[in-house]
């Protein structure tokens, strides 16, 4: 049975890392092996992501604008009739990635499903063709033909179940199968 004394548990917790939070958002690791800032991300915050079951994401996709972004999302405010088509795809681009129509299109992650499945196949194959060769012990004798028919021929002799087995079927006067 397994205890920890108060004593064991303390100086178990007095070796784990400490995290202290610092004000922007990042949290420092301070331990023995490492001495690395690490960065988190604050989950309460909305966040992009391009799914096509979930059409508009918590945030856009271009948070930070340049002058000229800016200057377009004034432009945006006004009739869309003054916009061109370019102004149109801009301002669109500036809140999603991704279309409907690019993130329905195959991204061939079926060839790597595929070819993974083919490598482990393979590797499956190379490991019983080795169980055969250095592992397994040699075939009986009885697997060979010359024995099967030996043995076959014996039980004949001996009218193996002739009732309704297997002498039954053999006709005796001629020497072959019914």
């Amino acid at each position: 049975m397994l205890r920890l004394t108060s004593g064991r548990l303390g100086s178990l917790l007095a070796r784990c890392p400490i995290a202290a939070l610092t004000t922007s958002s990042r949290v420092r690791m301070e331990s023995q092996q490492s001495h690395e800032v690490v960065e988190t991300v604050d989950m309460s915050r909305p966040l992009y992501y391009d799914r096509r079951d979930t059409p508009l994401p918590d945030k856009p996709y271009t948070d930070i604008l340049s002058d000229a972004d800016k200057s377009l999302k004034q432009k945006e405010k006004g009739p869309w009739i003054q916009l061109t088509n370019e102004e149109k795809i801009t301002l669109y681009r500036l809140m999603f990635y991704q279309t409907y129509a690019e993130m329905k299109e195959p991204k061939g992650e079926w060839k790597t499903v595929v070819g993974g499945i083919f490598f482990f196949l393979g590797f499956t194959g190379l490991v019983v063709w080795w169980q055969r060769i250095y592992v397994y012990p040699p075939h009986p004798r009885t697997i060979d033909e010359d024995w099967q028919a030996m043995q076959l021929q014996r039980m004949l002799d001996m009218r193996v179940n002739p009732v309704q087995g297997f002498s039954a079927k053999w006709d005796y006067e001629k020497g072959q199968w019914k």
